[in-house]
């Protein structure tokens, strides 16, 4: 059987990318002069958020995921980041190849409100992998990746904010239902509000709130 193991040498914005995504530098070692013609590969990504520490406005802006502080021994829990899957290419004894992590700005999912609610700082994260390897000096022989490779590491929240600018520069992103989407487009029409800005803007005066605070 062949021993394979993985760590993360570094994680970058792919500025190039058609949406939000993060590219983390994988290093995969298998036992010496084993010859791997290909892994189908299957990555989970959790954050650990007991794993770091945060400022007062960082606790205030995670109490709709966490509660309040007193209750973080017990809340605390993993969130789920991602779940990928990547063909790696043939190699011997060790190799480097990019996993592209598609990411989303919607502000309903738990590790999008975790990120946008960090300052500054590092986000811990545990990899586990999974999979098919396919070795084999002479003919091929169907191994199995186990289940309990892993990887840690440390996203800087510097990276995810880069990430996000590149694709929504200044701006923030909110799913709607189709039925209220088309009432604030109805509103929008009946003020003659040039954009959606001035829309939310505009509710935002009549349920009487100034600067983002109420009054």
């Amino acid at each position: 059987m062949t021993e394979f193991s993985f760590s993360c040498t570094g994680v970058r914005a792919d500025r190039y990318a058609a949406g939000p995504t993060l590219v983390f530098r994988l290093r995969i070692t298998a036992t010496p002069d084993t010859r791997v013609h290909a892994i189908a590969l299957r990555c989970q990504l959790r954050i650990e958020p007991a794993k770091r520490g945060y400022q007062p406005v960082e606790a205030d802006g995670l109490a709709d995921l966490f509660g309040e502080r007193s209750r973080w021994g017990s809340t605390l829990q993993p969130l789920q980041f991602a779940e990928v899957a990547l063909m790696v290419p043939g190699f011997t004894g060790e190799t480097e190849v990019d996993l592209a992590v598609p990411c989303s700005y919607d502000l309903d999912i738990a590790a999008t409100r975790y990120f946008q609610a960090l300052g500054e700082g590092e986000v811990p994260l545990l990899m586990l992998f999974s999979g098919t390897a396919f070795t084999g000096a002479t003919g091929f022989h169907v191994e199995p990746v186990p289940w309990d490779r892993e990887a840690r590491l440390r996203l800087p929240v510097a990276v995810w904010r880069e990430m996000v600018d590149q694709h929504f520069p200044g701006c923030g992103w909110v799913r709607l239902s189709q039925d209220t989407m088309a009432e604030l487009l109805a509103f929008r029409s009946r003020r003659a509000l040039p954009s959606w800005e001035l829309t939310v803007r505009e509710l935002l005066d009549c349920a009487g709130v100034t600067d983002g605070a109420a009054r």
